[in-house]
């Protein structure tokens, strides 16, 4: 699938977070992006546009990431879904891969290359 014709949701209560990530994909395509700002949010767009990959942070309001991780998995058990989060904890982390997440990039992105690996292992550029 080549980026431009992806849709990839972001969840992240931080919308400078949320704007970091949209800006280093956009640099390499023209996906459809789609926000959330709490796992809720997250959980219910995920079902209604189902994207081809999912960035989201493990805490968030309403529902935390590892919830949303779960409930996502439980709809789609090939949900793509990328950890972004500053939470550096193993269990946190260990609880997110155990429920699904296939991958994890750390906040703040000083190193806009790990989103890129992630696209461009996961898209044909556009």
């Amino acid at each position: 699938m080549k980026l431009d014709d992806a849709k990839i949701l972001i969840g992240d209560d931080s919308i400078l977070a949320r704007k970091q990530i949209k800006d280093i994909i956009s640099q390499f395509g023209s996906p459809a992006f789609f926000e959330a700002s709490n796992g809720q949010e997250a959980i219910d767009i995920y079902k209604k546009e189902q994207p081809s990959l999912v960035f989201l942070d493990i805490v968030m309001p309403v529902k935390d990431g590892n919830a949303a991780i779960r409930e996502i998995m439980d709809f789609d058990k090939n949900a793509n879904i990328v950890v972004v989060s500053s939470v550096g904890t193993q269990s946190q982390l260990r609880a997110a891969i155990e429920a699904g997440a296939k991958d994890f990039v750390q906040k703040p992105l000083r190193n806009p290359d790990q989103v890129l690996h992630i696209i461009t292992s996961r898209f044909e550029r556009s």
